[in-house]
Formats: C-alpha cells, structure tokens, sequence
C-alpha cells in the first residue's frame, strides 16, 4: 500500500505542479479574474462528484427568486450544443445537459443557461434579459469570474483530505484551494436536529457547533470562513411518464433500481426505506443510456414483475427522450426528487442572511 501510495504521488506530481501554478497566477493577479456589479453567487466543490451541487443550487434559486431576476449559469456539461444556449422546457439533455435541465423544469420561470464562457453568459443576461443575480453551478475552479460569495460543497461521507488527484483519486483541485471559500457546507450529513424523533433546535446547534469545531480542524479553515451542515431531502417518487404510469407500481413495496450518477448511497437508503430493494444497477455519472443499457434494465424488470422501477431525478432527465425504452418499462418507472436543507432551522437563517448580504 506505502508503494502504490508513493507511486501515484509521483505520477501525480506533474498535475499537483500545473494546479499549484495556476491559482497562484491567479491569486497574485497574474491570471485576471472578472466580476461583476450583480451578486453572481458560485456553488461548486474539490471532489468529483456527489456532493449535491444541483440540489443546493436549487436551494439558494429558491430563496432568492421572489427578490431577484436570478438566472442560473452553467456550463451544461455533456451537452451536444455549441456556445450560449437558454434552456428550454421542451428541450432534452442533449440540447443542454441533464442538470441544467432539471433546474429549468423544478423552477419554469428561472432563466438557465449554459455556456462555456461563463463570463460572457453573465454579460448577455444582464444585458439582454435584465437579469440582477447569478448562481454559477458547478463553478469553484472556473477562476476566470471573482463571484460576489463562493460557496463550498464538501461531501460528510468522503474527506477531500489526503485524498488523490484525478484521475487516481477524485479530486478536482488541491484540498489547500477551501481557503477561497467564503462559505463551506458540509452535504449529506446525519440531521443533528432529531433526537428520538423530537425536534430538539438547542441540541441540534449543539451538536452542529461540535461537529463545526471538527470538520474545521479537518480542512484546514479560518476563523471568519462560516461553516455548515445540510441534509438531503427525499420527495415521494414521481412517474417518469405520468401519461403512461401503471397506478398499480405505485403502491408496490418491491422496487428495483439503477443509477448513473456519482453517490448513489443515500438515494438507495431511502428507497430502501419505504420498499424492499430485489436488485440494483450502478452505471457511471451522467450515463447516456444506451439500447444495450436499457435491455439490461428492461431484464432486470422483467425478473421482478411485482416491482416499481426507481432511478434518481437526474437520471430522469436522460429518460424522457430515450428512444430505447419499451412502454412496458415506462409504465413502471420511477424518479425520486431530492433537494438539500441546512440544519437546523436557525442555521437555515444565518445562511440565506450570509448568502444574501453579498460582498460587492
């Protein structure tokens, strides 16, 4: 273990060098970042994957859309369309990517574009379409924009400490780039708020403020950089096809599922919680289900006739438009919707005032 530890710090090495490189142009100024008069709010993390950056984008669009023209900016990763593009209901994932088009259909009335030069996207919005705030989603290493709050997503379940680079390890950029965070949230974590099923606030911000002192000790953290905890909130499964659904799935308790995305651990202990899981099926993140894809899905279906088929709601997204799907799978398939909640209560307050008192 030492020698694979040694060896993938050694082929690593190159990489570390060109990261360390590059944010130390920027920090000096070498490297020039741009901002903007609007409050342009980041969401963004170091590890790959799975802590919930689409949820907390829609959490803060939430807050934030009844006193702002928001607009959300992403660079719509996997998309097969070139340059800026406003995405649209009627729109598939190909057209934009499949979280991007999820923001749009959780809020119709939210402007969501992509654009690989997001500077250029923020311009055109304001300018065009009148918009006075930004949530960049996915954006903690895109440094050619200076936002106004740069908010943090570090996953409970896997410090980023330690850890390796891409593509030995999953992390994006070096654990010492927290110090950029105006704000850090720590996702997916245990709700401290509950105890014994009563909602107790006083031990909930006692148990945060211990956990607190912890993870700041862990990454390494400055006294003014504010810290905290969200949970992931599961919805009751939706259809897929509402038009086709088989009401009779709904009220299954067999289900059966498959994934395609980063950390599937906490969708599947809650659908374990209200179903008896018969099988599972873990594809890679942002999976464009192919025919070959979909037979193997549609046979697991068929080895459990009884049972729901259940996916998460990012994967939905790449669903809609599959032209592989038989209507028989259809009538059986499922999505459940998550959002993410800061804990506790009064915790949710301090951060929607922090979020909303931006650093101009």
């Amino acid at each position: 273990m030492a020698s694979l530890g040694i060896l993938s710090k050694t082929v690593l090495f190159p990489y570390w060098c060109t990261l360390a490189l590059r944010n130390r142009l920027y920090d000096k100024g070498t490297f020039k970042s741009e901002s903007f008069d609007i409050p342009v709010i980041s969401v963004g993390n170091i590890s790959a994957g799975g802590t919930g950056k689409t949820p907390h984008a829609e959490m803060i669009v939430r807050e934030l859309k009844n006193s702002y023209r928001v607009a959300i900016v992403s660079r719509g990763y996997k998309r097969k369309t070139k340059g800026f593009h406003l995405v649209k209901l009627t729109d598939d994932f190909a057209a934009c990517g499949d979280e991007p088009l999820q923001m749009k259909r959780k809020f119709p009335d939210v402007i969501v574009a992509v654009c690989k030069d997001r500077g250029m996207a923020i311009r055109k919005l304001t300018e065009e379409y009148g918009v006075n705030l930004v949530v960049l989603d996915d954006a903690f290493q895109y440094r050619k924009i200076k936002p106004s709050c740069s908010v943090l997503l570090v996953n409970f379940n896997r410090t980023i400490q330690n850890g390796n680079l891409l593509p030995i390890g999953n992390l994006r950029d070096l654990p010492s780039q927290t110090k950029r965070a105006d704000v850090v949230v720590i996702t997916k974590a245990p709700d401290f708020s509950i105890y014994d099923g009563n909602h107790d606030e006083e031990k909930g911000l006692e148990a945060v403020a211990q956990m607190e002192a912890k993870w700041r000790n862990d990454l390494g953290l400055r006294k003014d950089q504010p810290v905290f905890f969200s949970t992931s909130v599961f919805e009751q499964a939706l259809p897929v096809f509402a038009g086709a659904c088989n009401k009779r799935y709904m009220y299954s308790k067999f289900a059966v599922a498959f994934t395609g995305i980063a950390d599937d651990s906490l969708f599947l202990s809650q659908l374990g919680g209200s179903h008896q899981i018969d099988e599972v099926m873990k594809f890679s993140d942002h999976r464009n289900f192919s025919r070959s894809d979909i037979r193997r899905i549609e046979a697991m279906a068929r080895r459990h006739p009884e049972a729901a088929v259940v996916t998460t709601e990012k994967d939905s997204m790449r669903l809609k438009t599959n032209k592989y799907l038989s209507n028989k799978l259809k009538e059986r398939l499922f999505a459940i919707p998550v959002g993410a909640q800061i804990i506790t209560d009064a915790k949710k307050t301090e951060f929607i005032s922090l979020i909303k008192n931006f650093k101009q």
